[in-house]
C-alpha cells in the first residue's frame, strides 16, 4: 500500500499546486471560477467558497483542472451552470487583456518550478551535500593516448564548458550531447598549482546507442573515480576535533605538512599514523589557519583501540546559499529536461528512461521507503519536468494555449471555431498516444 499512498501524496501536491497557480492568477485578474478541482471525474466531495467557487476532490486522482468562467461554458459544461451575479458573468476568460491570460497559462508551471526551489532548498539547508573530485584513473581511447597528454590523476573540471564536479552533472552533459557529430571539449585541471588545459575529442553520432546511454560515463574514451574533496561536513560533538577549532566547510588543505587532495588522502595517512595529535593546514573562507587537532580513541569491530579524527566531508550551506543552488538546480534542470524532450523526438535519445503512471507509482512507492528527503528529492525533479512538459506547444497543455493567445494577436481575432476544434483535437491525440507509449514503456521494464 506504501506505493499507491505515496504516488497519490506525490501527484495529488504536484496536481494541486499547478493548478494553483492557474487559480490565483486568475483570481487576481477577476476571471470567475466555476471550480478548482484536484483528480478527474466525479466528484466526491466539494464546498463552495464566499466567491462562488467550488472546491472539490473528484474520484480520478491523475490530473486536476481550474474551471474558467468562458463564454462557451454554458453551452458545453452544464454540471458547472450556476447562478452568476451580473459582475461574475462579465468576468469571462475572453474578456481579460491576452497579457493577463498569459500570465494565467504560465501560472501553472511557474508554480511547478517555485516549488522546484522551494524543496531543494530545503533539502541543501537540511543535509550534508558530499563534494567530489572527477579524477582520471585510465585511459582507454587509442585517439586519446596518441593525440594528447592526459595523465591519470588529472581532474575533470568541465564539459563544453559546463562545470561538472559529480557523476550526476557529467552524465546530464554528457546525454544532453547525444547524436553529436563533431567536438567535445574536456577541461582538466593538473597538479599542485591546478593548472588547466582542454582536450578536444572527435566524435561521431556519440552515444547513438541506448544502451550507451544508460552509462554515459563509460564512453569518454578515458575512465574516472569519484574521490571525494577533504571539506569537514559534520565533526562528531564527543570527539577532540570538536574542541581543536575545526569547523564544518573548513578545506583541508594538508596534514602534517603532507598535502592532501582527497578524503581518501586523509584516511591513507592515517592508516599508518602513530602519533596522537594531527597538525592541519586548512582553508576557511579564503583564509589559511593551521591546527593541531588532537586524535580521539574509540574500539573497532574486533575491539581494538583505534585513533580517529571525529570528522566525514561534505559541504554544509547557509540558507541563501541553500536557495541560490535550489534556484540554479531548477533552472539546469529544466534546460536539460527540454534538451531531452528534443532529443527523444530527434531520436538522439531512447525513451527507455520515459515513464508513465506506473513507473510513477514504482518510483514513488521506491523513494517513500528509502526516506523523506528522496521522497522530497523525487517530488522536485517531477514538478521540474511537469512544469517543462506543460509548456510545450501542445494543444491542450499550457504551452498550446499560449501558442492560440500568440495566434490571436496576430490574427486580430480567435481563431475560427473548427480550426480551434481541430487543434484540441490533434493535442488530446497526442497526449494520449503519448501516454499509451509511456505505459507499454513502463509495462517493458517489467517482462
Amino acid at each position: 500500500m506504501i506505493y499507491f499512498f505515496s504516488a497519490i501524496v506525490l501527484l495529488g501536491v504536484l496536481i494541486a499546486i499547478h493548478e494553483f497557480g492557474h487559480f490565483i492568477v486568475g483570481r487576481m485578474c477577476n476571471i470567475h471560477i466555476y471550480r478548482f478541482s484536484i483528480g478527474m471525474g466525479p466528484v466526491v466531495y466539494k464546498k463552495l467558497d464566499k466567491h462562488g467557487t467550488e472546491f472539490a476532490l473528484s474520484a480520478l486522482p491523475l490530473g486536476g483542472y481550474v474551471a474558467f468562467h468562458t463564454e462557451k461554458v454554458n453551452e458545453e459544461e452544464l454540471e458547472l451552470q450556476q447562478p452568476l451575479t451580473p459582475e461574475q458573468n462579465q468576468n469571462t476568460f475572453e474578456s481579460k487583456p491576452k497579457w493577463q491570460r498569459a500570465l494565467v497559462m504560465l501560472a501553472g508551471p511557474t508554480a511547478n518550478f517555485i516549488l522546484a526551489v522551494g524543496i531543494l532548498s530545503l533539502i541543501f539547508v537540511n543535509s550534508v551535500e558530499r563534494q567530489f573530485i572527477p579524477e582520471v584513473s585510465g585511459i582507454s581511447s587509442e585517439y586519446i593516448q596518441n593525440s594528447s597528454d592526459l595523465k591519470p590523476g588529472d581532474v575533470l573540471t568541465a564539459i563544453n564548458d559546463k562545470t561538472v564536479s559529480s557523476l550526476q552533472d557529467i552524465r546530464l552533459e554528457l546525454l544532453s550531447l547525444s547524436g553529436t557529430n563533431g567536438i567535445i571539449d574536456f577541461t582538466f585541471t593538473r597538479g599542485p598549482g591546478a593548472s588547466k588545459y582542454t582536450l578536444s575529442v572527435p566524435v561521431k553520432n556519440y552515444l547513438s546507442d541506448p544502451e550507451e546511454q544508460n552509462a554515459p560515463e563509460n564512453f569518454m574514451g578515458f575512465d574516472l573515480v569519484m574521490k571525494l574533496q577533504p571539506t569537514v561536513g559534520v565533526i562528531a560533538p564527543d570527539s577532540e576535533a570538536a574542541k581543536s577549532g575545526l569547523m564544518v566547510n573548513d578545506r583541508i588543505l594538508a596534514v602534517n605538512s603532507q598535502s592532501i587532495r582527497s578524503f581518501e588522502d586523509l584516511r591513507l595517512f592515517l592508516e599508518d599514523y602513530q602519533g596522537s595529535d594531527l597538525d592541519f593546514k586548512v582553508l576557511r573562507n579564503e583564509q589559511t589557519l593551521y591546527l593541531n587537532v588532537p586524535l580521539s580513541v574509540r574500539s573497532n569491530v574486533n575491539g581494538e583501540e583505534e585513533k580517529y579524527i571525529g570528522i566525514m566531508p561534505g559541504l554544509k550551506r547557509s540558507f541563501f546559499a541553500s536557495l541560490s543552488k535550489g534556484a540554479y538546480e531548477t533552472y539546469n534542470l529544466s534546460v536539460k529536461t527540454l534538451t531531452f524532450v528534443g532529443k527523444m523526438v530527434t531520436r538522439d535519445l531512447g525513451t527507455q528512461n520515459l515513464s508513465g503512471p506506473i513507473g510513477i507509482v514504482q518510483m514513488a512507492g521506491d523513494t517513500a521507503k528509502a526516506g523523506f528527503m528522496p521522497f522530497l528529492y523525487l517530488m522536485a525533479l517531477l514538478s521540474i519536468s511537469l512544469g517543462v512538459l506543460n509548456l510545450l506547444p501542445i494543444p491542450v497543455l499550457d504551452g498550446g494555449q499560449l501558442v492560440m493567445l500568440g495566434i490571436e494577436a496576430v490574427r486580430g481575432s480567435p481563431m475560427p471555431e473548427k480550426m480551434e476544434n481541430l487543434f484540441y483535437m490533434s493535442g488530446w491525440v497526442a497526449v494520449g498516444f503519448l501516454m499509451i507509449f509511456a505505459v507499454f514503456n513502463d509495462i517493458s521494464k517489467f517482462l
